[in-house]
């Protein structure tokens, strides 16, 4: 029996608050007048972080008040929290049963698009799990943003676990079809109507994360961002191809051999999302994503956002010791 309603899992570093939404959002409106723009024409998907609005805010606000559409794919992570709760799955995706989302504004309805899947995608491609969801924080981080541009948005929630890119190749085959289905099936205008999100946090720099490569000191900090920042403009930057997503994943995926010098917890999230979206974009249309870097940035760079009078708080810490990397990019059909 599906439950109703997902519950919070994070009502510190995320608003649920309709008047602290609109204040937040007043304050990132004062504060970036000056920053670049970016054009919302033909934009289709982007990449969207999931860390704290106190830290991230100033990285998710280009990308969000460019996105208006009547209903969202979002792909969410599926973080070590999750994994250890639910055995380590692996290999599939993860779908809910919940028919509505907590959202500042009121609940968000899952779309149709999410019972389509699991009547026609293969069963051994996915699981459904309210548990995992609502472990899981990746996709929840989102929602307030997108409701604050569209109050009925729709959401279709899922999260991608470990699998190889041979794997990836496989369930992306099946799942775009049955978008691509869904698609013309609605008449639907990629960007006006639907819209595809890939969650990610990018380096999580630190002991705390046995993840100390270059050392602790600002040295050490430069290093690691600029190792980021390089990975995302080579991958995102441009005309998206497979040749890309695969060197994505040499650079985020462990081997038998090394683990990776950059810890992204959406490095399996963010290769499926663009190799589904990819397909969608191809078959509909015979065209490539071209991609844009937003914004990237980090919790030591950032600091924290001063704003006063709401519930938002943080976390985790941030230091040269024990920081995260995140960054906002956007898809364009061109």
């Amino acid at each position: 029996m599906a439950q109703n309603i997902r519950p919070i899992r994070d009502n510190v570093g995320f608003s649920w608050y309709p008047k602290e939404m609109n204040l937040f959002m007043s304050y990132l409106n004062k504060h970036n007048k000056n920053e670049k723009s970016f054009s919302s024409k033909n934009l289709v998907a982007a990449i969207s972080p999931h860390d704290d609005y106190l830290y991230a805010g100033n990285v998710y606000y280009p990308l969000y008040k460019l996105i208006k559409t009547k209903e969202v794919v979002i792909f969410g992570v599926t973080h070590g929290t999750v994994r250890r709760a639910m055995n380590d799955p692996k290999n599939i995706l993860i779908l809910d049963d919940y028919k509505l989302w907590h959202g500042p504004y009121g609940n968000v309805k899952v779309s149709s698009l999410r019972d389509k899947i699991k009547k026609e995608l293969p069963r051994d491609y996915y699981m459904v799990s309210d548990k995992a969801q609502n472990i899981e924080h990746s996709i929840e981080a989102l929602i307030p943003f997108l409701q604050y541009y569209n109050r009925n948005v729709k959401i279709t929630p899922i999260m991608v676990t470990g699998m190889s890119y041979k794997r990836m190749g496989k369930i992306s085959d099946d799942l775009s079809k049955i978008i691509i289905d869904y698609i013309k099936e609605n008449k639907l205008k990629l960007g006006k109507d639907i819209f595809f999100l890939f969650s990610t946090d990018a380096d999580h720099y630190g002991k705390d994360f046995k993840n100390a490569l270059f050392g602790e000191d600002k040295a050490a900090h430069k290093k690691a961002t600029n190792l980021d920042k390089r990975i995302a403009a080579k991958t995102f930057n441009g005309n998206l191809t497979d040749q890309r997503l695969k060197k994505l994943t040499a650079e985020l995926w462990p081997s038998k051999s090394q683990k990776p010098k950059t810890l992204w917890c959406g490095r399996y999230t963010v290769p499926f999302g663009l190799l589904t979206t990819s397909k969608i974009i191809k078959s509909l249309f015979n065209k490539n994503l071209k991609g844009e870097v937003f914004k990237y940035s980090d919790t030591y760079t950032e600091g924290v956002i001063p704003l006063k009078g709401t519930h938002l708080g943080l976390t985790a810490p941030f230091s040269l010791k024990h920081w995260v990397g995140f960054l906002s990019a956007g898809f364009y059909l061109k």
